[in-house]
């Protein structure tokens, strides 16, 4: 029995791809019951992603951990009834179809209202549930570049860059396991549950900081500024002797000044043009050119010891083999141990850390349908007679 937080909660995981599933693997990680809904010929098109070993993405042992793989054909009449079967007897129902597919399915919110009045049902799409927008099919790199995302990520002399990741399928996640978990706490006040919301372009949008207020109040468009950040100086990546590259943040009035002391320049840290952040941004191009020169003659490990000695923020940029070799990711946890087919295979841990219910991977990615008969049989009572038949039927 799971000992997490959200322990005790039942969840119905509708989505696909990443970011209904990335929900449902932070809600398992910390204890609810994830019971993932799959289509029975090939599940959830994760599976065959990206690395592929033994018939299964490696990434699949990773967002599908904690979670029951029950085989059940949306498309057909009887498949319906068993999902809205399952969906009476769950706290939380997670979706990211197309707005409207739900309905035309026959399982949207309105039709548990009556049957389920405490569940809270969240969706996740493109573009959110109203507006003009909300038809429009919305996978997570269009919905970045509308976000006001892309815009701002890149060198001023190139096209907006993309991340390699998936990113704004993941931050939608996140926001979604947070709605879920807000509408839970407020439902042990009024016993109603209510519908999330979540679109992707939103979630991304929610990242843009002061963009919004510097427009309207300074008529000011942020624009994208390579590997720094606009209007905060110094915060930049310098390449090493080493051919590696080291972030320095030295923004603070006082930090500032122990860089410039630290790399040989005491001259600047007295210096009253660059004392306030005002000033160096105004200095941005010499600051970032002597900065940059001294660290290009010295190695990233002698750059960071330096940066240690003079309390200045510091860190190297990390591929995956160095996560895996530093001391303080081994410390912290954050890799977790699974087995597949006899062999090990690390994957991460999910945070934030609990001190008292902690979240934990309690098995891999399951194979397709391998709770069908727990779930199906325990939970609404089918037979195995009845649940032959279904297979039969290929609707499980």
């Amino acid at each position: 029995m799971s000992t997490g937080p959200l322990a005790g909660y039942r969840v119905i995981e509708l989505g696909q791809l990443l970011a209904g599933p990335f929900t449902g693997c932070m809600l398992g990680y910390f204890g609810a019951e994830v019971i993932k809904i799959e289509p029975p010929k090939g599940g959830d098109p994760i599976r065959g992603w990206r690395e592929v070993q033994d018939g299964t993405s490696l990434w699949w042992h990773s967002l599908g951990r904690n979670k029951k793989s029950v085989t059940i054909d949306l498309k057909s009449e009887e498949g319906i009834k068993l999902v809205k079967q399952l969906i009476d007897s769950a706290d939380v129902v997670i979706e990211n179809f197309r707005p409207g597919v739900v309905e035309k399915w026959g399982i949207g919110p309105e039709e548990f209202k009556q049957s389920n009045p405490k569940l809270v049902y969240a969706r996740i799409s493109g573009y959110g549930q109203t507006g003009p927008y909300s038809s429009k099919a919305g996978f997570a790199s269009v919905c970045e570049g509308m976000s006001g995302f892309r815009y701002v990520n890149g060198f001023p002399d190139g096209p907006p860059v993309r991340p390699n990741l998936s990113i704004g399928d993941t931050i939608a996640g996140i926001h979604t396991a947070l709605g879920i978990t807000m509408a839970l706490l407020e439902r042990e006040k009024s016993g109603q549950g209510q519908v999330v919301d979540v679109a992707l372009y939103e979630a991304m949008f929610n990242l843009m900081e002061a963009v919004i207020p510097e427009y309207d109040g300074a008529g000011v468009i942020r624009e994208p500024s390579g590997s720094t950040v606009t209007g905060i100086v110094p915060t930049n990546t310098y390449k090493c002797a080493d051919g590696k590259y080291v972030v320095i943040g030295g923004n603070g009035d006082s930090i500032f000044k122990r860089l410039m002391e630290g790399i040989g320049h005491p001259d600047l840290a007295v210096d009253e043009r660059v004392a306030t952040n005002a000033g160096r941004v105004e200095h941005q191009d010499e600051i970032d050119q002597i900065i940059g020169g001294w660290c290009s003659a010295r190695t990233v490990s002698d750059v960071l010891a330096v940066m240690e000695e003079q309390r200045v923020p510091a860190g190297p940029i990390y591929h995956v083999e160095d996560m895996f070799n530093d001391e303080h990711f081994q410390a912290r946890g954050l890799f977790e141990q699974v087995e597949i087919n006899g062999k090990p295979l690390k994957i991460p841990a999910i945070i934030p850390k609990l001190d008292r219910t902690e979240g934990k991977t309690q098995w891999p990615g399951p194979s397709l349908g391998q709770h069908n008969d727990e779930v199906l049989g325990e939970i609404l009572g089918l037979s195995t007679e009845e649940q032959e038949a279904l297979r039969k039927a290929e609707v499980i």
